[in-house]
């Protein structure tokens, strides 16, 4: 299994391999037939009239390169739609500058508790082998005998700078701000060795910039530096180093062998791992050609490239181990991953105990007011968050009301409660589940309804209805929602929405609750925990049933997994016969639903010419006809990016029907959908407006984005149809889900409920995968990803 996605759809996590893959390698062509779910035939006015025998596409599934990356992973090393940089206003801080600052202080905060932790580690001694010979390696470089390399010297302490505080406005989606360019004259330097070795001069900028000063002189004494940037493969790094080195260069290179690993170790980070067994890197570094994979492993870690790890292996049901005077001998896992990731993790434990151990004992009055105003579900939710630091909340989408009214009741009685989501989308749907509550809070009361707002901030005219979420752009009540105490995770962490902070950088929070919770990466996650003052109380609530978040980690899994804070289910069902079918998925059964209603159809296709025809036919004429909802308001989910029904396909005949144009800006014209990528892991809808010589001009979640000429096509797709993992997090009126015949592979529980669960009113399936779908969803669980937060919780954090 490669640590590179199957499909650029799923960045599924798997063991470093490099053989290449394909987009679904599956055989296109396969008849499409319906079994199970809701059928509906011709007579419904959704399936198209008659098949028209489209001939079977002969394209076999394109070959991904690495610039295009992990669907999961955007603007990861080797991935599409990284960066881009938008308009800002004079002298003012973008989001994603400032989020950029942001991620700068909490890595220096995490660096220096890291920095505090000097005692040797007393584990190991029961270690033998290689993991006895790894662990020794590290005490070397510890103790002086080998070189130690910038990564494990320990920074010296820095006074904690206070964060400025945020402006306090309505902001448009972030242009992404990459980092500061190169010197010219380290850009200049670094041509000449491309040239030698063969390699693109495209490359330079890209070279300079990730080896900094002295690039040249660097790439010129190590050829495989070149791995650092990405889209470049081991193949190509070796032909770059025989050109450069001619005769000395060979597969036993020392320098080849760190390479490779560091490379590995960062494709699987782009499939979701944190850090990687040491039999899977050592057996992935044996299929590069690496003679010696475990010196190149200690090699790597004598030189800090690298971190070992281990990890004590849990027996299931096993009794937890007593504290005895004689050391008891356990089994463990040995471990290597990359620095940026084991700080995280370590950081987000230490937060997470941190959370877990201030709150006090008693709740304060403020919590009996809250828990008292609420009922059912909201009122379990709010008791177990009263006396808790850190509680979990697990359900789907209707659930959503449980911690919007727990918001609602916090911020009533004058608690500084917030609520993150991770799309605008998702925001705006909270939103309207708060006004929703308020108003059922006063109608039991007697007094008109509004939502809680910040004190200070302009109240929401009485009655004014929320916009119907679903549309593709937030759904917002009258009001900011964040005066109403609802932001998004990004806008949070880059401090310009939300709350202030106070001197050492805390955010000025009672309560914060996280919605969409299995979207959180470990750095993320370690950011926002690390942002929390002693006392605050964080709630954590997701839905576990869907895909796991675009960057490593898992983090909602594993803190359910490590069980050491309590966890409430909310039994509030999702509606309707959609809610029905996506119930059933999550545990493991497709079946068939009725749908008076037209609420799901299933339109069998017999190969992917037909599939991209038929998903045309429906989101242009059928539904808008039949269900009465607009092409604007549906989307189209299918396995990945490439393919003769991919998302390219797909959105290129779309664009053909809905808004024809020549593409002179970079392929698009005014009107059209588009997805943008303003950081990396992060995707935000919306449509083109125009594009002049500042760039491509783009209204994203209803706010203005202009994106530089240069950053189009790296940031921008169109945005008719789109993957999984990009819609992940937001849900629309209508959703067009495409399984073409060489889907299969891409198929699992959590990619059929993510993609069925995006449609709010109706739902239409282009079935061409027969049994795969019954069998993705009853057989095939999310992939497995590496990590090492649920052992770090269970030794730092008290079970609950």
């Amino acid at each position: 299994m490669s640590t590179e996605p199957e499909t650029t759809e799923e960045a599924g996590p798997g063991t470093p391999d490099t053989r290449g893959t394909r987009e679904g390698d599956a055989d296109a062509g396969t008849e499409g037939r319906t079994e199970g779910i809701a059928a509906e035939g011709a007579e419904d006015g959704i399936a198209a009239e008659g098949a028209e025998g489209a001939a079977a596409e002969d394209e076999g599934a394109t070959d991904e390169s690495a610039t295009e990356g992990a669907e999961g992973a955007e603007g990861s090393e080797g991935a599409e739609g990284a960066v881009g940089e938008g308009a800002v206003g004079a002298g003012e801080l973008s989001e994603a500058e400032a989020e950029l600052a942001a991620q700068r202080i909490e890595r220096e905060r995490i660096e220096r508790r890291k920095a505090e932790k000097r005692g040797p580690i007393a584990s190991g001694t029961k270690l033998s082998g290689k993991a006895a010979d790894l662990l020794a390696a590290v005490r070397a470089v510890e103790s002086g005998e080998k070189p130690v390399a910038t990564v494990f010297t320990e920074p010296a302490p820095a006074p904690r700078r206070p964060a400025p505080q945020p402006v306090r406005r309505p902001q448009p989606a972030p242009a992404a701000v990459t980092p500061g360019a190169p010197a010219p004259e380290t850009v200049d330097a670094v041509r000449p060795v491309l040239a030698e070795g063969g390699a693109p001069d495209a490359l330079a900028p890209q070279v300079a910039a990730v080896l900094g000063e002295g690039a040249g002189t660097v790439l010129r004494e190590d050829p495989w530096q070149l791995l650092r940037v990405g889209g470049v493969r081991p193949e190509q790094a070796d032909g770059f180093a025989r050109a450069l080195l001619g005769p000395d260069c060979g597969p036993d290179d020392a320098r080849r062998g760190r390479a490779l690993t560091v490379w590995l170790l960062e494709q699987a980070a782009v499939a979701g791992h944190t850090a990687l067994e040491l039999p899977t890197l050592t057996a992935a570094l044996g299929r590069q050609g690496v003679p010696d994979p475990d010196a190149a492993v200690q090699d790597a870690l004598a030189e800090g490239e690298a971190l070992v790890f281990q990890d004590a292996l849990e027996e299931p049901g096993a009794p937890a181990p007593q504290d005895t005077d004689e050391e008891q001998e356990r089994p463990v896992r040995v471990l290597v991953g990359l620095e940026r990731y084991a700080l995280a993790e370590e950081s987000l434990a230490d937060g997470l105990a941190r959370l877990a151990n201030s709150v006090p004992e008693q709740a304060g009055q403020a919590w009996e007011t809250v828990t008292a105003g609420l009922s059912g579900g909201a009122a379990e939710l709010a008791r177990a968050v009263a006396g808790h630091g850190l509680v979990l909340h697990t359900g789907g989408e209707a659930a959503r009301a449980e911690p919007a009214a727990l918001l609602g009741a916090a911020r009533a009685a004058g608690l500084r409660a917030y609520a993150a989501c991770h799309t605008p989308n998702g925001r705006g749907r909270l939103t309207a589940y708060l006004a929703a509550s308020s108003e059922r809070q006063g109608e039991a009361t007697g007094r008109p309804g509004t939502a809680p707002v910040e004190p200070g901030a302009a109240a929401a005219e009485p009655g004014a209805a929320p916009a119907q979420p679903g549309d593709g752009h937030p759904a917002r009540p009258a009001g900011d929602p964040s005066a109403q105490g609802v932001v998004t995770v990004s806008g949070l962490l880059a401090g310009v929405e939300g709350p202030g902070r106070d001197a050492d950088g805390a955010l000025e929070v009672d309560l914060l609750i996280v919605l969409d919770a299995p979207q959180l990466d470990v750095e993320s996650a370690a950011m926002l925990v690390e942002s929390l003052p002693d006392g605050a109380r964080l709630v954590l609530s997701g839905d576990p049933g869907v895909l796991w978040s675009a960057g490593p980690g898992r983090v909602f899994a594993d803190l359910l997994v490590a069980g050491v804070c309590p966890q409430t289910v909310s039994r509030v069902p999702d509606p309707g016969p959609l809610g029905e079918l996506v119930s059933g998925i999550g545990v493991g059964e497709l079946n068939q639903v009725a749908a008076p209603g037209k609420e799901i159809v299933i339109v069998p296709v017999r190969d992917a010419g037909e599939a991209v025809h038929r998903t045309v036919q429906l989101v242009a004429d059928s539904v808008p006809r039949a269900i009465g909802v607009p092409a604007g308001q549906t989307v189209v989910i299918t396995p990945g990016h490439g393919g003769a029904a991919g998302t390219r396909a797909l959105n290129s005949a779309l664009k053909e029907r809905l808004n024809p144009g020549p593409g002179r800006f970079g392929g698009f014209d005014p009107g059209d959908r588009i997805v943008y990528s303003p950081a990396p892991g992060r995707t935000v809808p919306g449509v083109v407006v125009k594009a002049d010589t500042d760039g491509l001009h783009l209204s994203c979640a209803g706010a203005p984005v202009v994106v530089p000429r240069e950053r189009v096509e790296g940031s921008v797709r169109h945005g008719w149809a789109l993957t999984a993992h990009q819609a992940v997090g937001a849900r629309w009126p209508a959703a067009v889900v495409v399984l073409p015949g060489d889907a299969p592979q891409a198929l699992s529980r959590p990619w059929v409920y993510t993609a069925f669960g995006r449609a709010e009113r109706h739902l239409s399936v282009v079935h061409g995968v027969e049994q795969a779908l019954p069998k993705a969803v009853a057989e095939v669980p999310a992939k497995p990803r590496t990590t090492r937060l649920a052992p770090l919780l269970r030794t730092q954090a008290p079970a609950s």
